[in-house]
């Protein structure tokens, strides 16, 4: 009897793990079949592959489908690297976090005098990033060494006092990589390459060029108001150590094993890139909850690319979602296929049903809702239609599933309403990514 069910108990959950791996099939088809997703994808549970496959095309005008041995641009989950990098550093005694820059950079600005590494680690330095001054898409096409970076924003003001605030700064990253190689002796390139490429067998890893030949690499894609267009030029001499290493899905599960695992650093180095400090940002990573499950991930985003690569150490779970082809579609896809694998029901957009709602229920919802410190989004009723539109973002309808839950098109992400006793609109959650987000109405 005991060994019957033994075996009913194994077949049970082999069908489960099945139907697991063919409904993370389902949602990646959604995005491809969309035109939103072209790309490699895997899913592991500790060393275990569940899901490794690719989609739609690595190069679309020579039709060469994608494949787990493409290689993608990462953007900016380059930064987790970086962070790596410094800590190696530290381990060797060549600096400690708690330094001001200043200590390695003797002619740094007066500005700077209460900047740490650290500080550059969790985006908390003031220092602004220049891929948002106004001379930035001009300038990214031009070639520039690190000097030539670091002059960009040297002279620029603090947009607040060190450690007071986070804004997420593409500049303090290579001003990490700048330090890197002054500290190293070594340039950024071959630091990471010696010191963890090499170390981890990722042999499918390293600093993306414009000039070499880099097989297997995938051409990068944006779409366009006429269907898909081949990705504008960037030098990836301008990203440096914020965002211009490439690799594939298999070598990137190579990285989480390594790095987690504790082959590449020390316990309390490795403490510190996951303890978050300010916007659940840690050291070139995000450290927060999604759907009940501890994460610990970070998305990129560069031209042609997108990224994500995710991290459970719960369960040692890894989810890697690597395009080429620009979009929000990683981020989404990685968070369903998460919450696949951890047994959670995922609805995807084109099984939503839509349902009428009275326009004297849509009337209640209008108003301005806070989600964080100078960051609302604002409810309208235009037409009988309900929009809604965050600070600084485009107007989206939105549609309802039903009177008090409502999901968009544009994106994965649903609103939900809720009242007080009164009957009263009392405040928001937004769903988005496996992150919920309250809002307040104002």
């Amino acid at each position: 009897m005991l060994r019957r069910t033994a075996i009913t108990f194994l077949l049970a959950s082999i069908c489960l793990a099945q139907d697991n791996v063919s409904r993370m099939e389902q949602v990646v088809r959604s995005y491809v079949d969309a035109k939103q997703f072209m790309g490699s994808v895997l899913v592991a549970r500790d060393s275990k592959v569940l899901l490794s496959k690719g989609y739609g095309s690595a190069n679309l005008e020579w039709d060469i489908p994608n494949s787990p041995a493409a290689k993608f641009r990462l953007g900016s989950v380059t930064k987790q690297f970086t962070a790596a990098c410094i800590l190696l550093l530290e381990e060797r005694g060549k600096l400690k976090v708690e330094d001001p820059v200043k200590k390695y950079m003797l002619d740094a600005p007066e500005t700077w005098e209460k900047v740490t590494i650290f500080n550059l680690l969790t985006h908390t330095s003031g220092i602004p990033s220049f891929t948002g001054f106004p001379d930035y898409h001009s300038a990214e096409a031009i070639a520039a060494t690190p000097e030539q970076l670091v002059a960009r924003f040297r002279d620029k003001p603090l947009e607040f006092q060190p450690g007071e605030k986070w804004n997420y700064s593409n500049s303090g990253y290579v001003l990490l990589g700048y330090l890197i190689e002054k500290i190293s002796q070594q340039s950024y390139r071959q630091f990471v390459q010696e010191n963890i490429f090499n170390p981890l067998g990722m042999k499918d890893s390293g600093y993306d060029s414009n000039s070499e030949i880099i097989l297997h690499r995938a051409s990068g894609y944006a779409p366009g108001p006429n269907g898909v267009t081949n990705a504008g030029y960037i030098d990836m001499t301008i990203p440096l150590s914020a965002g211009a290493l490439y690799s594939t899905t298999e070598d990137l599960l190579r990285w989480e094993q390594g790095l987690m695992g504790g082959k590449l650093l020390s316990p309390a180095s490795l403490e510190k890139m996951t303890t978050p400090f300010k916007n659940d940002y840690a050291f070139g990573l995000r450290v927060h909850t999604a759907n009940g499950h501890k994460v610990i991930d970070h998305g990129g985003g560069i031209e042609g690319f997108n990224t994500s690569l995710a991290y459970y150490p719960e369960d040692k779970r890894t989810v890697v979602v690597l395009a080429n082809l620009n979009g929000q579609a990683p981020e989404e896809i990685a968070s369903k296929l998460a919450a696949v694998a951890h047994g959670e029901n995922v609805v995807l957009p084109s099984e939503r049903k839509e349902v009428a709602v009275s326009a004297a229920t849509l009337a209640k919802y209008v108003g301005t809702y806070e989600l964080m410190p100078d960051f609302d989004t604002v409810m309208t009723l235009e037409g009988g239609q309900l929009m809604t539109q965050a600070t600084g973002q485009p107007k989206f309808p939105l549609f309802a599933e039903s009177e008090t839950k409502f999901f968009m098109k544009v994106v994965d992400a649903e609103v939900e309403f809720f009242k007080n006793d009164k009957g009263e609109v009392t405040h928001i959650i937004l769903h988005q990514g496996g992150r919920d987000m309250k809002g307040t109405k104002k």
